[in-house]
């Protein structure tokens, strides 16, 4: 029998998908989906680590817990079990230490978690052992700044949302690129998009799709009062801000998971950050095959 090959990756954390307002059955899903995957990274010969709070959700006290920092500093691959929300988040914390990203998709769109559950033993096999295709992403840094103080910042993988109140009308923005004067738009809002965020929002509202590889963003108005105002393509070498001129209860998120409440005056500055995500993908895939799959391209054609 030929030995089997040895995995590159020596030390190996799982980051798990979890809610607190999941069921018994859903828990036990997680639970066991996980259970299975390490027990196969051990297998290969990686030393497994559980993030702690996966671990205290899902009831796996059997394995050695780390936070995420701690899985930065001491692992050298990550593997996410969930959606695309958790691998933002895991993405955006794990990104100033280099760590490589492999997403098994436990969610329902899964445009960066794109290994099948059902599947990952065969695809991750062969990953292990350094068969893989390298995707790095950019990530957006961004900060409210209000009288010439910063008083929010955050990192955003996808998109950074200027949104107008729930129960008010439009917002009206001024908008500068590298303290140019570009336009003052009365809308719904603004998105500001990395490539990989243009398969999120701003697709709904209307932007490109981007190649994940584009050196750039794409400013998307939300519902504009005026219809000339459309998607914009910038260089991510650029600085972004947006000025609450008007409008009531104005809001900033940062991949919908962070929030600031916004005043007039107040300016979100967005810039490039210093740090990137790296995925990690099979052999062979594309951007395309995922754009085809996820978008439902081709379907009906013979």
């Amino acid at each position: 029998m030929l030995p089997r090959p040895k995995s590159k990756f020596h030390h190996v954390a799982l980051i798990g998908k979890y809610q607190t307002s999941y069921s018994a059955a859903a828990v036990a899903a997680s639970r066991a989906a996980l259970d299975a995957i390490a027990h196969f990274l051990m297998d290969q010969g990686c030393d497994v680590a559980m993030e702690a709070d996966t671990a205290a959700n899902l009831g796996l006290s059997n394995y050695a817990s780390l936070d995420v920092p701690a899985i930065g500093r001491k692992c050298d691959l990550c593997l996410v079990v969930g959606g695309d929300g958790t691998m933002l988040g895991i993405g955006r914390q794990l990104a100033e230490f280099k760590m490589p990203l492999i997403g098994i998709n436990q969610g329902r769109l899964g445009f960066i978690t794109d290994i099948p559950l059902d599947h990952y033993a065969a695809t991750l096999a062969p990953m292990l052992t350094g068969q893989y295709e390298v995707d790095d992403r950019s990530l957006m840094h961004a900060e409210v700044v209000r009288d010439g103080r910063c008083v929010f910042s955050a990192l955003a993988m996808n998109d950074v949302v200027v949104n107008r109140g729930a129960t008010s009308g439009m917002v009206e923005l001024r908008i500068e690129v590298d303290g140019h004067f570009v336009a003052s738009q009365r809308a719904d809002g603004l998105i500001v998009a990395t490539p990989t965020g243009s398969t999120a929002y701003a697709l709904s509202a209307g932007g490109p799709l981007m190649h994940p590889s584009t050196p750039g963003w794409v400013l998307v108005p939300i519902a504009p009062h005026t219809l000339s105002n459309r998607p914009l393509v910038l260089s991510h070498a650029c600085e972004i801000a947006i000025e609450i001129v008007s409008g009531r209860d104005a809001s900033a998120s940062f991949d919908m998971q962070s929030l600031a409440t916004l005043m007039h005056g107040d300016r979100i500055v967005v810039r490039r950050s210093e740090h990137q995500v790296r995925f990690l993908h099979p052999k062979g895939w594309t951007y395309f095959d995922t754009l085809r799959q996820k978008l439902h391209w081709n379907e009906g054609v013979a």
